[in-house]
């Protein structure tokens, strides 16, 4: 299995396909698997990688703690090694956390960057952010990976014709170290990049489902605040976006990196 090394840990990658470099990375408490839909269509015309991070899938699972910076190091890292840099870099919820601090921290090494679902603000101002983080990790701890998974996954899949993906997705959840989990979890609550929003220039895309956990609005106030991005939102889907509605996200993506092209030429 292709693994490549950042600091003291093996990451596990695939790499299909030829072109300029397109890096996939997935969200909590999932893997490379996230991208299955999306290698295929990519990789006539680009370089798809998809990365497993720290404690996910099948890369290292050193001791925590975890942090946002060191998820995005080790990317940064990554793409070096594989002579993959600059790369259009696009992250799935907490993959997106880590597609924004690669952005603020390593510039030189996105070309563009596709934000799927996620947050720039992570710190815990209310009652109700305290409430929501001290939940998920009790659960976790209580209940199990497999029985979280089962619940997160009706909450993704609501569908009656979505029991596949609902089976699927707890299958993998249930794979997942407990102790690393809860690390990244971690390192997810606290963290913040609003305040270097404002300067990363990269082109930039930010894609929200319309029944996501976090509301329109937020991703709208990103978006606000940097300088070359815009917003599309997707209708009647989820936080998993990606595996839920590939074609309608494949769309929107492959729309976005043939603008980047255009531009740059």
């Amino acid at each position: 299995m292709p693994y490549c090394r950042a600091d003291d840990v093996r990451l596990y990658y695939e790499n299909e396909g030829t072109g300029p470099p397109l890096l996939f990375v997935h969200g909590l408490g999932s893997s490379t698997r996230d991208w299955h839909e999306q290698v295929g269509p990519f990789a006539e015309h680009y370089r798809v990688l998809r990365i497993d991070l720290r404690g996910h899938g099948r890369s290292d699972r050193p001791e925590g703690p975890y942090r946002m910076a060191t998820f995005a190091r080790e990317v940064a890292v990554a793409l070096q090694r594989l002579d993959a840099a600059p790369a259009h870099v696009v992250g799935l919820s907490m993959g997106g956390m880590v597609a924004l601090q690669l952005a603020a921290d390593a510039p030189r090494l996105v070309r563009s960057l596709v934000v799927v679902n996620s947050a720039a603000d992570m710190r815990l101002h209310t009652w109700r952010d305290v409430w929501f983080y001290l939940s998920r990790r009790t659960a976790v701890q209580v209940l199990g990976m497999r029985r979280v998974g089962r619940i997160i996954a009706h909450r993704l899949f609501v569908k009656p014709e979505q029991e596949a993906l609902r089976r699927e997705f707890v299958r993998r959840w249930a794979e997942n170290d407990k102790q690393a989990y809860l690390w990244s979890v971690d390192a997810i609550m606290g963290w913040s990049i609003v305040d270097r929003l404002p300067s990363i220039t990269t082109p930039t895309l930010l894609v929200s489902s319309d029944h996501d956990y976090t509301p329109v609005s937020e991703k709208n106030r990103i978006a606000a605040v940097m300088p070359r991005a815009d917003l599309a939102v997707v209708e009647d889907a989820r936080h998993a976006l990606p595996v839920e509605k590939p074609d309608a996200f494949n769309a929107l993506l492959r729309a976005f990196l043939d603008r980047v092209g255009r531009e740059e030429r």
